[in-house]
């Protein structure tokens, strides 16, 4: 492999490091459709219902939502399996985030036998797919563009405060019911966040929290520390842009840099970063070439670097205390308290024991901030094999992973049933 070839590899591993997310009013357009060639790149053009649903038989709808900062998000739902469903049968909606740079698309690379938002659909699901800010789906904005620095002024906290939020209000707004939440990797950060301060949980009826992360102290990657103890001084110098393209010139020096780094074995970053994946296809990962990584925000990718260094789950830190006093009104960002999640919030967490970025030491440590949740309104699983990326391309993670997560949402509901019955 050439050095081209080399960066191609390099930039869509390092996205793996960080894969990871009051009422607001969210506003909306939709419309309709239609299938094209299997295979299709998901694009503005086509969408990704086009890409990747309609051309397997199922219904798909393509959403737009817009935050409160004013980013217009693209969203799509699938409505009912592929066989159809009852007419007037309201369905459990559930709503499915991503990790960082990656879109919605990520959840489609396996076949439709295999992937988690058609299983969903299958299982009588009323599925709906975000894209974050950002990604090729979601890069417009009511008065910026992607060119302009200001487009790309946010980190992961404005997905917590406006981006999350929006989504809810929007599919709440649709279905009338409370959601069902799965996340990946960042995903599940955000979420927690999220349900830290109290947002989302009132629309919210269940979490399942795949690979998840919050504290990052942990990573067995030494080049993954190597990154984050890099980003804050290098970034400036290698970027000098607020857009982080891992497909860009930029991007391909910053790898480059740190391959430089003596002892090193850039040739397989996707073990190096993720841990040693059991149960990842070949043909998928040249899918997800052809169709990723995606863009995200510098300020995001600082925001996480500093999560990693830090060891706790904090607000942006601006790096000088009087910027920091005129964002939060004191010094030091504030820390997401995460054992203040609502202790009766039914989640499912689902970690790995390969996983060298959500690793076992840091998941401890964010079920020791659970530690006084209700028993019976909080499952684990863990999977000895497991690295990061499997829970979103094992080939086998429908039999170990998604019919686990469709027994927990299902079992959600019947409890809801019952109890609803004795009142």
């Amino acid at each position: 492999m050439g050095v081209p070839g080399l960066l191609g590899l390099a930039a869509w591993s390092f996205y793996v490091l960080v894969l990871a997310v009051q009422p607001h009013q969210a506003n909306s357009s939709i419309r309709g459709s239609f299938g094209l060639n299997k295979g299709a790149v998901a694009s503005p053009e086509n969408g990704l219902c086009a890409s990747s649903v309609t051309v397997h038989g199922y219904k798909c709808e393509e959403h737009e939502v817009t935050t409160k900062d004013g980013y217009i998000l693209s969203v799509q739902r699938i409505p009912e399996g592929r066989v159809g469903g009852s007419a007037g049968t309201k369905k459990q909606p559930v709503l499915i985030q991503h990790g960082v740079t990656v879109d919605g698309l990520t959840w489609f690379l396996n076949s439709p036998g295999q992937n988690l938002p058609l299983i969903l659909a299958n299982n009588g699901f009323d599925v709906w797919i975000a894209n974050t800010r950002g990604t090729r789906l979601s890069r417009q904005h009511v008065s910026l563009v992607p060119s302009q620095p200001a487009f790309w002024n946010w980190s992961w906290d404005e997905l917590v405060s406006f981006e999350l939020p929006a989504l809810f209000d929007y599919v709440y707004g649709q279905t009338g019911q409370k959601i069902d939440y799965v996340g990946h990797s960042l995903g599940t950060l955000t979420a927690l966040a999220s349900f830290s301060e109290g947002k989302l949980v009132n629309q919210l009826k269940s979490a399942a929290l795949l690979s998840p992360i919050a504290y990052l102290s942990h990573m067995k990657t030494a080049l993954g520390n190597i990154a984050a103890k890099s980003f804050v001084g290098e970034i400036r110098t290698l970027f000098g842009q607020a857009e982080f393209n891992p497909k860009g010139k930029a991007g391909g020096d910053f790898i480059k840099f740190l391959c430089d780094n003596p002892g090193f074995d850039c040739y397989d970053l996707v073990t190096a970063l993720t841990g040693k994946n059991c149960c990842l296809n070949s043909s998928i990962v040249d899918l997800f070439l052809t169709n990723g990584p995606q863009s995200t925000s510098t300020m995001n990718m600082v925001h996480l670097s500093q999560t990693v260094r830090n060891g706790v789950v904090a607000k942006y830190n601006y790096g000088r205390h009087d910027y920091n006093l005129m964002h939060y009104g004191e010094a030091m960002p504030p820390i997401y308290n995460l054992s203040n999640i609502p202790h009766d919030l039914p989640m499912f967490l689902s970690y790995g024991g390969q996983d060298a970025l959500s690793d076992v030491l840091d998941v401890k440590h964010l079920l020791d901030d659970l530690k006084s949740h209700d028993v019976d309104k909080l499952s684990v699983q863990f999977i000895k094999d497991y690295a990061h990326v499997d829970f979103i391309m094992g080939v086998n993670a429908k039999d170990v992973v998604y019919n686990q997560v469709v027994k927990f949402f299902k079992g959600q509901h019947l409890r809801s049933l019952m109890e609803a019955s004795v009142v």
